[in-house]
């Protein structure tokens, strides 16, 4: 009678796991629902596009968390999302441990370029900075810059770029993301905000307005060469010292909303609205045109 038991609940536990087997493999990329996790710092861009993407199929809903990136990594390698918005290098133990965990092709998929910037009260007298000046302002013990967290997408372009580990370094942080830090920027006299350029890219909206407004934003420098100003232009062929890539990595197996969404945010139409939001899409290029 035991063995009979064993077996009833063997069965049991089986055809539950292949209901929900099925059940997710039933997923498209028009009808399901996923969890999709960015830094705060990529809020508009990720906004534009998963509500875009909703807007023209309504039986899929896509859950968005802002996490800091690091955090957003490991909540993909949980399976506590199914889609993840990174900008940062992956390391080694990054990549192998999405390869133990998820057990698929890590393949990125890029769609915008995008820059952390540096930015001043209005008022201030400064105007530009090299990396050079960045990197002595970082280890010289002041904390000089402020950045909204040691986790996110901001703080790690910046330490990749300039290969200095956390503990080399000082740094002030100001918690609520990069609209705070520009908010309350004036109350630190000295102080440089470091931002993303996608908080302040979206300028037909009131709030970017408001914020371009509070802050200047500095030119940078490399090797004593020519200052760029981070714009479309500047990003798109990497002269911005500080330009990066956005993508997005899944652990979704099967074409459902998760990859649905990629594909679509990596494809004309979605690349219009990465245009729309400000930022250079990363596989078309706006094209000009010179009659005569």
């Amino acid at each position: 009678m035991a063995f009979r038991k064993i077996i009833l609940c063997f069965v049991l536990i089986s055809v539950f796991l292949s209901s929900c087997k099925k059940a997710k493999e039933a997923d498209t990329p028009q009808h399901g629902t996923i969890t999709l996790v960015a830094d705060s710092t990529f809020a508009n861009v990720t906004g534009a596009l998963t509500e875009r993407y909703m807007a023209l199929y309504p039986e899929a809903k896509i859950i968005v968390k802002y996490k800091k990136e690091n955090e957003g990594f490991l909540d993909l390698l949980d399976d506590k999302a199914q889609v993840a918005v990174m900008s940062k290098t992956l390391s080694s133990d990054e990549k192998e441990a999405y390869k133990q965990k998820v057990d698929m092709k890590l393949e990125p998929a890029n769609f915008a370029l995008d820059g952390a910037v540096f930015v001043v009260p209005k008022d201030s007298e400064l105007d530009s900075l090299s990396v050079e000046e960045i990197r002595n302002k970082l280890v010289n013990g002041h904390q000089d810059f402020i950045f909204d967290s040691s986790n996110g997408a901001n703080f790690s372009l910046v330490t990749q770029k300039l290969k200095l580990n956390r503990d080399q370094i000082s740094y002030g942080t100001i918690k609520g993301g990069d609209v705070k830090i520009i908010e309350e920027l004036s109350k630190y006299p000295g102080k440089i905000g470091v931002v993303s350029y996608n908080t302040l890219s979206r300028e037909h909206f009131p709030l970017t307005q408001k914020l371009k407004e509070m802050v200047k934003v500095l030119k940078i420098s490399q090797n004593n060469g020519k200052a760029y100003e981070p714009n479309l232009v500047t990003m798109r062929y990497f002269e911005y010292p500080f330009s990066r890539v956005l993508y997005f990595i899944t652990n979704e197996g099967f074409f459902g909303v998760g990859n649905g969404l990629i594909r679509f945010s990596c494809t004309q139409l979605g690349q219009i609205v990465v245009a729309h939001d400000g930022l250079q899409p990363y596989n078309i290029y706006k094209r000009e045109v010179q009659m005569r």
